[in-house]
């Protein structure tokens, strides 16, 4: 469980993820819902991203982002669920710190990938109903790239710094985390001397990936209420409140569990709640966002019509 670096101290070298239950009927059971939860996942957004490479109508950029957020989802249930399964079938639920360290960091920097990528995409719904006609020339694909490449640089950034504060901080006693996976508070309560400057770290990167990114969504749709309580038509003000009612969803899906876990103060923590809670931005999310999305827009529909027909001409 530890290695000795000195003559009067020990180190973790491994955790003990607790999961959601010791009993192994219970785990069996909630093998067969997460592997059922993983696979929609994958497939869902799998067939999303497989539908805009695919599908010449859907090469717009509200369909360019729709498949970023799908890869963003997709893969970050991958670096928690699959080791989840594993340990709800085995008799071990350790993970190396190393690897713990790796999990923390790639789940921090796809899940705040996703969180600056809402803003993204509240800023894509913003220029197409406030400035339908130069929406094309607003949002170049050379613009498109960039801000989608500079949101992934940012979650990767402060990714890294959460990362790096908590793994530094000295794990020489208890090793179990009450969780499923290594999530930075969970993981930090462990280490065996006072916390509160790691805190104030993380406190002051939620307000710039989860508190600023939130105040700009909410401007964006602000605004867009505005523009859409002026337009004379009750049919097209409810088309247009249709094309922003699955980003909404999506955002208060996502958001909403994630400013509970990380913006709460820590004397507030309490495991079992937390671990619940973050299945709603972890893997419900992942899951919900390919079904809003699909079941609502007709795009979507007629492509996975039009990619089925071609397939079964070229059969």
């Amino acid at each position: 469980m530890c290695i000795s670096p000195g003559q009067n101290q020990s180190w973790v070298s491994e955790f003990i993820l607790l999961g959601f239950s010791s009993d192994t009927t219970t785990n069996r059971t909630l093998f067969s819902a997460f592997f059922l939860l993983y696979l929609s996942s994958v497939l869902g957004n799998g067939l999303i991203i497989t539908l805009v490479c695919l599908d010449m109508h859907l090469h717009t950029p509200m369909y360019f982002f729709l498949c970023i957020l799908s890869l963003l989802d997709m893969s970050y249930v991958t670096t928690t669920v699959p080791q989840m399964l594993v340990h709800l079938l085995s008799r071990s639920q350790t993970i190396s710190f190393a690897g713990c360290w790796l999990q923390m960091y790639m789940f921090g920097a796809l899940a705040l990938t996703e969180c600056f990528f809402l803003v993204v995409m509240a800023f894509d719904r913003y220029v197409a109903i406030c400035y339908p006609l130069r929406y094309t020339v607003i949002l170049s694909w050379g613009l498109c790239t960039r801000l989608s490449a500079g949101t992934w640089a940012c979650g990767f950034f402060f990714s890294l710094i959460h990362t790096f504060f908590t793994m530094r901080l000295p794990y020489c006693g208890p090793n179990r985390v009450n969780h499923y996976f290594c999530e930075g508070p969970s993981v930090r309560n462990l280490a065996c001397m006072d916390t509160h400057v790691v805190e104030m770290v993380d406190s002051v990167i939620s307000v710039f990936v989860v508190a600023a990114p939130l105040l700009l969504i909410v401007a964006s749709y602000i605004r867009i209420a505005q523009v859409i309580f002026k337009i004379k038509s009750m049919q097209a003000r409810c088309k247009a409140f249709s094309t922003c009612a699955s980003h909404l969803t999506v955002i208060t899906f996502f958001y909403a569990p994630a400013t509970y876990i990380y913006m709460k103060p820590n004397s507030r923590y309490s495991p079992d709640r937390d671990k619940q809670i973050s299945l709603f931005y972890n893997v419900f999310s992942a899951l919900l966002n390919p079904v809003i999305y699909s079941l609502r827009n007709n795009d979507i529909k007629g492509a996975f019509l039009r990619v089925m027909g071609k397939g079964r001409v070229a059969w």
